[in-house]
C-alpha cells in the first residue's frame, strides 16, 4: 500500500474540479488536471489551460500564490488518460450523472495503478449507487470527498465510505485533507446530500417558502435569520444570491427524488413562481444580473434594490427596524416567542429546522457534534443547531413540537430537562442516542485554546487579554478585546507577561481563535483622546507599545506568534517582533496605518526594513530596500495569504505555515519547545539609509502617482511622513542609522500626522463606514 499521497490527479475542470485542483497545489502536492477535448479546439487542453488561467485572475483566490499554480499541470481524457498511473489519488468532479461518472470510472480502472485512491467530489449521488457494477478491487478503493466550495476557504469535507472501503485508505485521505489541506474532515453516512447540505437545503427552503407565504420582505428574513441565531449577515436570500438561485431547483429535486415520502423536506419543497420567474429573466444571483438582490443605477449611482415576494418587482432595499429583535435582543429564544408576524416566522424556521436536524442524528453522522461542526463549517453558523438548541433549550423546543402535534425526535426527547452539550471535568461532552455522554473528541496533535479555557483558569488576565498556561513550560497570550485591537491593556498584560515567563515559564506563543488575530490598534480610542487633544496620551501609547515590542524581540526566551485571519497595523507588528511565526494559511497581513492617515508606529517600518534589507533579494546599495517598503506601506498592501505575506517578508523565509486551523497552536507550541535551547535573542539593528535624496526620490514618486490620479493630496502628507522614516530622516548614505533612531522618526512622524485634520477625518469615516476617505 501507499505510504502516502505525493501525485494527485483531478478529472474535471469545471468550477469545482479546477479549485480543488489549484487548493491540492496550494499543499505543495503535484496534480495532474484532466478534461475533455473540445469539439474543433486547436489546444487539445483547452479546458483545463482555460481553468487555470482563469483561476489566476480570480477573487478570491484560488492559488495562495503563483508558486502554487506551477504545480498544476493540466492535459485532456483521449491523450493523457494513461498518465492516472502515476497519481496516487485520483479525484473526480465532472458532471453530476450516474452515467458518465461510471464510465469515466471504467476507464480510470483500466489504467490506474494498484491501490491507488479514487473518490468522487458528488453531492448527491450515493456512494453504493457510483460502485454498483464495479469491480471488488475498484470499491475496496473508493470513496466519496464533498469538498465546499470554494475549495480553498470552505474548512469542511466530508468523506463518506462503503462497505468495501479499506480502512487504510480513508485514513490516508484522511489525514492528506486533514493536515495538508487544512480540512476538517467529518465522517458522513451513505445517505442523500450527506449532512451540511441536507440539513442546509431543508433551512433554506423552509425559510423562503415560509417567507413568500407569510409576507416578510427579503431584507427582514435576512435580518430574523442571520444575527439572532449566530447566521451570517447574508442571511437566506443572501446566501442564495451568493451560490446561485438557478441551483436551487435542481438540487431540490434531487433531494426530492432521493429522500423517502415521510422526510419533512417534502413539506418544504413547494413551487415558488417568484424563484422561477428570476431565474427565467436572468437574475441567478450574484454571477448574474442579480437575484434576491441587485445592484441598479439610478441617475449615475448604484442603488442596491431588493425584490417584492409577491410581485417580483424590485425597489431600493432597507434596512427594516424589527420590533421583534428590538425585544429580543441577543436571545433567539426570545425572538422566537415575540407574538407578531416577524417573531412567528423566525419561530416556524427556526424550530422546523431544528428539530429537522435532532431527527437525523444517527441517520446521517452518529454525532451530534459532527452535524454540529458541518453547519458551522459548512455554512458558517456561528453554532451547530444542537448547541443552538441548548441555547433555547431542548424543553422549549419539545413542548413546542408536542404542542403542534408533532413527533419529538427521540435524542430531543433524551435532551429534556439535560442539554446536548456539557462540562464534565473540565472536558466538553456530547450526549449521544443511547442518553449517555461521551467526550468531544479531538484528533491527535490538534490542541485548542478553547479546549484549555474549559479546563483552567487564566494565569493572568484583563479587559483586553489574558495569559493561559498551556503545557510543557509554554503559555498562549489571548487578545480578548473587540475584534482584537490593541490598546493599553494588552500592552500592559503583556509587559507582566513577558517578566512572568522570564522568571517561571520557558517559552511564550501570542494566539487566539478569533475571526481576525488582530485589527491593529483602537482607532476608537485613538479618535477619543484626539478629539479631546489627549496629544500626550496617544503619544503615550506609542511609546508604550514601541517599548513593549522591543522587550518583547529581545525576550530571552522564544516568542512565537500564531495568527489566523486578519493580522493588520499593529497587529502585523507585534508579528514582526516575535522569534518566530507559525501562520495558519489564510493569515492576511498588512501595514494599512495610511489607509487612517498614520504611519506604522510600533516598529513597524524599521522592522520592515531590516527584513528587506536582509531577505530581499534586491540590488546593493541604501535605497532599494527603503524603496521597497516605501512601495508596500504607501499602498497598504494586505497579504492575501501566508504564502503571500513571505512574499512581502512580512513573514520571514523560516517562518511556519500551518494548513489546518485546528492544528495551529500545537504547531506553535511545537514550533516554541524546539527553540527553547540555546535560545538567543537577536541584535539591536543598524541601517545604511539614503538620507535626502532617498526622501526626494520617493516624494516624486507620489507626486507621480498624484498626477495620474491614483494618489490624493492627502496621500502626499502621510507618504511624505514614511518616506521620512524609511530615508533616515537627515542621514547621510554613508552613516550608520541605528534602530533608536529610527525609532524616534517613527514616534514623531506619528505625533504629527496625528493632529492633523486630514488623518481625524479618515479615523473617522473608517469607524463610521469600514472603508478609507480618500480624502
Amino acid at each position: 500500500m501507499m505510504a502516502g499521497i505525493e501525485t494527485v490527479a483531478v478529472i474535471g475542470a469545471g468550477v469545482m474540479g479546477a479549485a480543488i485542483a489549484a487548493h491540492i497545489a496550494n499543499a505543495g502536492t503535484r496534480v495532474l488536471l484532466l478534461d475533455i477535448v473540445p469539439d474543433g479546439a486547436t489546444n487539445r487542453n483547452a479546458l483545463a489551460d482555460g481553468a487555470v488561467a482563469r483561476m489566476l485572475k480570480a477573487d478570491p483566490a484560488p492559488f495562495m500564490g503563483r508558486k502554487a499554480a506551477r504545480l498544476v499541470e493540466t492535459g485532456n481524457f483521449e491523450d493523457n488518460l494513461g498518465r492516472l498511473a502515476e497519481a496516487d489519488w485520483i479525484l473526480e468532479a465532472v458532471i453530476e450523472r450516474l452515467d458518465i461518472k461510471q464510465a469515466l470510472y471504467a476507464k480510470i480502472d483500466a489504467v490506474r495503478k494498484p491501490g491507488s485512491i479514487v473518490s468522487s467530489n458528488t453531492s448527491t449521488i450515493p456512494l453504493a449507487t457510483l460502485v454498483d457494477g464495479m469491480p471488488e478491487s475498484f470499491a475496496r478503493d473508493f470513496l466519496i470527498t464533498h469538498f465546499f466550495n470554494p475549495p480553498r476557504y470552505m474548512r469542511l469535507m466530508e468523506l463518506v465510505t462503503g462497505p468495501a472501503t479499506r480502512p487504510d485508505a480513508a485514513a490516508l485521505v484522511s489525514d492528506y485533507c486533514d493536515r495538508r489541506l487544512g480540512k476538517t474532515v467529518v465522517v458522513a453516512k451513505d445517505t442523500p446530500s450527506f449532512i451540511a447540505n441536507r440539513l442546509g437545503v431543508y433551512w433554506l427552503q423552509k425559510s423562503v417558502t415560509e417567507a413568500v407565504a407569510r409576507g416578510i420582505p427579503v431584507e427582514a428574513a435576512d435580518l430574523l435569520i442571520g444575527k439572532p441565531f449566530g447566521i451570517p449577515k447574508t442571511g437566506v436570500f443572501g446566501l442564495l444570491d451568493l451560490v446561485g438561485l438557478d441551483l436551487m431547483p435542481h438540487v431540490n429535486a434531487s433531494l426530492a427524488a432521493a429522500l423517502p415520502e415521510t422526510d419533512a423536506f417534502h413539506d418544504a419543497n413547494r413551487p415558488l413562481p417568484v424563484i422561477e420567474t428570476l431565474i427565467a429573466e436572468g437574475y441567478t444571483g450574484r454571477k448574474g444580473r442579480g437575484g434576491f438582490y441587485r445592484l441598479n443605477r439610478v441617475g449615475g449611482a448604484k442603488v442596491k434594490e431588493a425584490v417584492d415576494l409577491s410581485t417580483g418587482a424590485f425597489a431600493p432595499a432597507r434596512k427594516p427596524k424589527l420590533e421583534a429583535m428590538s425585544a429580543a435582543g441577543r436571545s433567539p429564544r426570545k425572538l422566537m416567542e415575540h407574538d407578531s408576524t416577524e417573531g412567528r416566522y423566525a419561530a416556524e424556521v427556526m424550530a422546523a429546522t431544528l428539530a429537522y436536524a435532532a431527527g437525523l442524528a444517527g441517520e446521517v453522522a452518529d454525532s451530534i457534534a459532527d452535524i454540529d461542526e458541518a453547519m458551522c463549517l459548512g455554512y458558517a453558523w456561528k453554532e451547530g443547531p444542537f448547541a443552538l438548541i441548548d441555547r433555547i433549550g431542548p424543553d422549549w423546543l419539545a413542548d413546542r413540537l408536542e404542542a403542534e402535534g408533532q413527533t419529538v425526535p427521540p435524542i430531543l426527547a433524551l435532551a429534556r430537562g439535560r442539554s446536548f452539550y456539557r462540562v464534565e471535568n473540565g472536558r466538553l461532552e456530547q450526549l449521544g442516542l443511547d442518553g449517555a455522554y461521551s467526550p468531544v473528541s479531538r484528533p491527535d496533535g490538534v490542541l485548542l485554546l478553547s479546549d484549555i479555557k474549559r479546563a483552567t483558569k487564566p494565569i493572568l488576565k484583563n479587559g483586553s487579554a489574558a495569559l493561559w498556561d498551556i503545557g510543557d513550560g509554554v503559555v498562549c497570550f489571548e487578545f480578548t478585546s473587540k475584534m482584537n485591537a490593541m490598546d493599553d491593556q494588552i500592552m500592559a498584560l503583556l509587559g507582566k507577561t513577558l517578566r512572568l515567563v522570564k522568571q517561571d515559564y520557558k517559552a511564550l506563543v501570542i494566539h487566539n481563535e478569533g475571526t481576525s488575530f488582530s485589527v491593529g490598534a483602537n482607532l476608537g480610542l485613538a479618535l477619543f483622546a484626539a478629539n479631546i487633544a489627549a496629544w500626550q496620551q496617544i503619544e503615550g501609547l506609542v511609546a508604550l507599545g514601541q517599548q513593549t515590542y522591543q522587550d518583547l524581540r529581545n525576550a530571552p526566551f522564544p516568542v512565537v506568534g500564531a495568527p489566523s485571519g486578519m493580522a493588520l497595523g499593529g497587529g502585523c507588528e507585534i508579528l514582526l517582533h516575535c522569534s518566530a511565526v507559525q501562520a495558519h494559511a489564510e493569515t492576511y497581513m498588512g501595514l494599512v496605518e495610511v489607509g487612517v492617515g498614520l504611519i506604522p508606529g510600533w516598529g513597524g517600518c524599521t522592522e520592515m526594513l531590516h527584513r528587506w534589507q536582509s531577505f530581499g533579494k534586491l540590488p546593493k546599495g541604501p535605497m532599494p530596500a527603503p524603496a521597497k517598503v516605501f512601495e508596500i506601506l504607501s499602498t497598504a498592501t494586505v497579504a492575501k495569504s501566508a504564502a503571500g505575506a513571505k512574499e512581502l517578508l512580512f513573514l520571514r523565509p523560516e517562518d511556519g505555515i500551518t494548513m489546518n486551523r485546528a492544528r495551529l497552536l500545537a504547531d506553535a507550541k511545537a514550533r516554541a519547545l524546539a527553540m527553547v535551547e540555546g535560545y538567543i535573542p537577536p541584535e539591536p539593528r543598524d541601517y545604511v539609509l539614503p538620507g535626502p535624496a532617498g526622501l526626494a526620490a520617493m516624494d516624486m514618486a507620489v507626486q507621480s502617482f498624484r498626477k495620474l490620479g491614483k494618489a490624493t493630496a492627502y496621500d502626499e502628507v502621510v507618504s511624505g511622513a514614511l518616506a521620512g522614516i524609511l530615508s533616515g530622516g537627515d542621514s547621510d548614505p554613508i552613516e550608520v542609522v541605528g534602530e533608536k533612531t529610527l525609532l524616534k522618526l517613527e514616534r514623531d512622524r506619528f505625533a504629527g500626522l496625528v493632529r492633523q485634520p486630514g488623518t481625524l477625518a479618515r479615523i473617522e469615516t473608517m469607524l463610521m463606514t469600514g472603508k478609507p476617505l480618500r480624502n
